[in-house]
């Protein structure tokens, strides 16, 4: 979809006004939707399960966890208390179920969805979408014959800060975009960087992705990706873990950087975007801090800089309240395949991979 009509829908959906707009949208009185998930590995795991449980708009039926090492674990964790543990096949075979949250370990994401895909479920699949583009082309195309939705589990989609910027630049409120600068990092230790070990696009492939999708919303897909990366830590690793990349497009220059080794980098991810009548700087991102800057004085905001108040969400919650709409029939899911598509192939490039 072109950029315009993409914010046009997005809008329409009802995602880019306010994030408090999302979580009323939850029908508690309608009849549960039954849910469950398939796996805990993934860093996302544990809070994606208590989001589920917490909703009004889910019953959860089940955890499928094959490894034992992997469950074993799990179990010891408050998240996982009372849930019952099931087969893949029993989850399948669970009556009237409806979606599953893929939850397992980054090399396993795709296959677990495309068996959700192929059971006739709709599914919400964690990031990144694998380091196979032709594998997730080939669940996106099974899951639109299908009619089903597969939500990408980028955690900013939803958050009110990125609402607000999504909002006023679908509005023309920021003019011609000609650049963001976003960042995303945090200091990981020796466990951590373990597990994103044997992804070889490093810190961009685990952390990049999330702001790559709003990058991707805003301007759509780059005309060039331009990767730089370094092993910079202190660790006996190879890790990459200090990326930058640079994004092109006819009017606007991007770059979207991310580290494992900064000190407290949590505080200043960001994410500002720059155009000829205005500029939206988020910081930090959780939770959004967001400042705004126009040319001339638009609805309730003034002239120059100004602070901006937003809501402050827990994660995941706005997203599995827009699932169930669209599950529902009551919606249009806002980001489209082709969207999706855009965003894999941007951050496989940005983390220096092949596509």
């Amino acid at each position: 979809m072109q950029r315009r009509r993409f914010l046009t829908t997005l809008g329409q959906a009802g995602l880019a006004a306010s994030g408090t707009l999302v979580l009323r949208g939850a029908a508690a009185a309608k009849p549960r939707l039954r849910v469950g998930q398939i796996g805990t590995g993934h860093a996302h795991a544990d809070g994606k399960l208590r989001a589920l449980r917490q909703s009004s708009d889910y019953d959860l039926v089940g955890v499928v966890e094959p490894d034992e090492r992997l469950r074993r674990l799990a179990m010891t964790r408050p998240d996982y208390k009372g849930v019952t543990w099931l087969t893949e096949e029993q989850l399948f075979n669970t009556p009237n179920l409806k979606a599953v949250a893929v939850e397992t370990e980054v090399k396993d994401l795709l296959a677990a969805g495309a068996r959700c895909v192929a059971a006739g479920l709709h599914v919400h699949l964690d990031k990144p979408a694998g380091e196979s583009l032709p594998e997730y082309r080939r669940l996106m195309d099974a899951a639109t014959a299908r009619k089903l939705t597969v939500q990408m589990g980028y955690m900013f989609r939803y958050n009110p800060g990125f609402e607000f910027c999504f909002r006023v630049a679908r509005d023309g409120w920021l003019g011609r975009i000609s650049g963001i600068e976003t960042v995303i990092s945090k200091a990981s230790p020796a466990g951590e960087r373990a597990k994103i070990q044997p992804y070889r696009g490093g810190t961009m492939f685990e952390l990049g992705c999330h702001v790559i999708d709003a990058v991707i919303t805003l301007l759509g897909k780059p005309e060039r990706v331009t990767a730089h990366a370094r092993h910079s830590g202190d660790f006996a690793d190879d890790l990459l873990d200090n990326q930058v990349a640079t994004l092109e497009y006819p009017h606007a220059l991007v770059t979207v950087r991310s580290s494992l080794i900064e000190v407290a980098g949590n505080l200043r991810r960001q994410f500002v975007v720059v155009g000829n009548k205005g500029t939206v700087d988020l910081r930090p991102l959780e939770p959004p801090a967001v400042r705004l800057a126009l040319d001339e004085p638009r609805g309730e905001f003034k002239k120059g800089y100004q602070d901006v108040k937003v809501p402050s969400l827990p994660r995941y919650a706005a997203d599995f309240v827009d699932l169930a709409r669209v599950i529902r029939g009551e919606k249009a899911f806002a980001w489209t395949p082709a969207h999706d598509l855009a965003v894999q192939e941007t951050v496989l490039r940005a983390s220096g991979l092949p596509v």
